[in-house]
């Protein structure tokens, strides 16, 4: 049986990690954790994912609580994640992480607690989307520099990042593809007088509106064809069932880094 924690356990991802761990065979919830501020601390992490009394109240500290999991799901902000990073390398705990926008020094805590401890850092954990990056790849790679390539994602108004995650990596999968570096070809925005496209470069388009869950596309124009690689996810689920996936993996290991694609041995 895999212990698992959850940070962010009062939100929308909490909630559903929540009710995804109550349903998978082989783990339970044994912490869940929110942020000193909230209003919801010491509310049971069951009933408020709405699958009934699970004893397990919501708290705010990751210390008090390290000698109860094996595993750490981290949907939250790049700050929390660093520090949370930092408790698990020092308590010996694993980590699933899908938190985007970390900065530099962020990641290189992420990348020291993976020395000794087994971490997985993802960009999207749906099952479909780590397919789509396989799939942007192998079309870059048949396709060559006879196409445009442009990405366009859209997610609802409180995402706080943009690109996504999500969108940057689908441009790794293509950059590294295609023998190019993404800070170097990536285009964010055009407006105005911006000339002729060069066919090096990967744009990028955002949308932030509504409820939307998260709208992905790979656009490959050539020539007297287009072809779109999509996914759209309706539900936080999958993403939820995807870390879970990923946390029933990382107890099997013993340290390192690793993403969604070694997960599902698409590497």
């Amino acid at each position: 049986m895999t212990n698992i924690a959850v940070i962010g356990a009062g939100g929308r991802m909490g909630k559903a990690l929540i009710e995804t761990i109550a349903a998978t065979d082989g783990v339970q919830l044994t912490g869940a954790l929110e942020n000193p501020q909230s209003s919801l601390i010491g509310v049971d992490a069951g009933e408020l994912a709405g699958i009934g009394r699970n004893n397990i109240a919501l708290t705010t500290s990751l210390d008090e609580i390290a000698d109860d999991f094996d595993v750490l799901i981290d949907f939250s902000i790049p700050a929390v994640t660093a520090a949370n990073a930092a408790v698990c390398a020092a308590r010996g705990k694993k980590m699933v992480i899908g938190t985007t926008g970390l900065d530099e020094a962020q990641l290189q805590q992420v990348i020291g607690a993976s020395q000794n401890n087994a971490v997985c850092m993802a960009s999207n954990y749906a099952t479909g989307v780590n397919l789509c990056f396989k799939l942007a790849e192998i079309a870059a790679s048949v396709l060559g520099d006879d196409v445009d390539i442009e990405i366009s994602e859209a997610h609802h108004r409180h995402k706080i990042d943009a690109p996504s995650g999500t969108a940057l990596s689908l441009g790794e999968s293509v950059a590294g593809a295609l023998g190019r570096n993404l800070k170097e070809v990536a285009v964010y925005g055009r407006e105005g007088q911006t000339g002729a496209r060069d066919r090096q470069t990967i744009g990028f388009a955002t949308v932030r509106a509504g409820d939307i869950v998260g709208d992905h596309t790979v656009l490959f124009a050539g020539e007297g064809e287009r072809i779109e690689i999509t996914h759209k996810a309706s539900s936080r689920m999958a993403f939820a069932r995807g870390a879970v996936r990923a946390a029933k993996w990382l107890a099997t290991q013993e340290s390192g880094l690793f993403d969604m694609q070694d997960v599902l041995g698409l590497r």
